[in-house]
């Protein structure tokens, strides 16, 4: 993957003048690249957004783009050279998709904002990079928040920024409108070559799809790397793993740990072995190789099969479903 460094933060200190929110930020990053920032709430994820996108200042350190020091660039200069899309759910009525993306070219198009033919090919295109071309007439209101969040990214897209920033682009969205919205950036960022930066609290999603993770919280400040670089390495065990929840490493995927009280013996099909784990550990079961209750899990006919076997009071009991089998333990 041919990538270019676009962004250096060099001993960056972020925060107010009352307060360090961050410290010590040494990073960078690339085009071509989607880069996703986790951490807890009040690590500081949108303050450090907020100082890239130079709506703050920094408390101290550097911030270099494409060579240059963030503070030598006009409010112009940097109109054309980062878009950025907020959380906050826009309130905006009586315009349409096709209108509130041609905002994106006010950098551009002067105090009247009026688009040239060449303006509105681009807010064309990128209505069709982000799949919205069938909202073009809706009014703003009409939209879900899925449909939102794509017309705001299309927004930026018209910007013609390399770089594009999004705060948690992902909020109040269903599961399938979240997974939608991160293939849309992952795949705009290495089809475009754009830089695309985001904080994010859907963490198995950007261990999935991102190139990079940038993981902050207060203790451990600022990691970053690959999400198997970060497995390997143990910082995403150390950043999130808690009681009750544990790392699985080879499936890089986290696990809630109820208190089980209660053993069993397990012999399952590969297919259900995982099902069968999780719906034993959630009513506080968990498996051992030898206990008194042995359950055989099989599939038959594409259904789950279940004979649950006391070795005390030698009883076996059959249930051809995950309920009925939990209600015999």
């Amino acid at each position: 993957m041919n990538t270019k460094e676009i962004i250096r933060l060099s001993s960056l200190c972020t925060g107010y003048k009352s307060k360090v929110v961050s410290n010590g930020i040494n990073a960078s990053l690339n085009s071509g690249q989607l880069t996703c920032l986790l951490g807890p709430n009040g690590a500081g994820k949108s303050t450090l957004l907020r100082t890239l996108s130079a709506f703050q200042p920094p408390l101290s350190g550097q911030i270099e783009i494409l060579g240059k020091p963030l503070q030598s660039y006009s409010d112009k200069e940097l109109s054309t050279l980062i878009g950025v899309v907020l959380t906050e759910r826009i309130d905006v009525r009586n315009m349409t998709v096709h209108d509130l993306i041609g905002l994106g070219r006010s950098p551009y198009t002067g105090f009247w904002g009026n688009l040239s033919n060449h303006d509105a090919q681009l807010v064309d295109s990128a209505m069709e990079m982000v799949g919205i071309q069938e909202f073009k007439e809706r009014m703003i209101q009409t939209l879900s928040d899925g449909e939102r969040q794509k017309v705001m990214i299309a927004k930026a897209l018209a910007q013609e920024t390399p770089i594009i920033f999004l705060d948690e682009p992902t909020a109040f969205l269903d599961y399938p409108s979240k997974v939608e919205i991160m293939q849309l950036l992952y795949k705009l960022s290495h089809e475009s070559g754009k830089t695309i930066f985001m904080s994010t609290h859907d963490l198995e999603l950007a261990l999935q799809i991102s190139d990079t993770i940038w993981l902050l919280d207060k203790e451990h400040g600022l990691v970053t790397g690959t999400p198997e670089d970060l497995t390997i390495d143990q910082s995403l065990q150390k950043f999130f793993v808690r009681k009750g929840i544990s790392f699985h490493a080879e499936s890089e995927q986290f696990r809630i740990e109820n208190e089980c009280s209660r053993t069993v013996s397990l012999e399952s099909d590969p297919t259900l072995q995982e099902l069968v784990r999780k719906a034993l550990q959630r009513n506080g079961i968990s498996i051992a190789n030898e206990s008194e209750i042995r359950i055989i899990a099989r599939l038959i006919d594409g259904k789950p099969h279940f004979s649950v076997q006391n070795s005390s009071t030698l009883q076996v009991h059959e249930a051809d479903s995950f309920e009925s089998m939990l209600s015999l333990l």
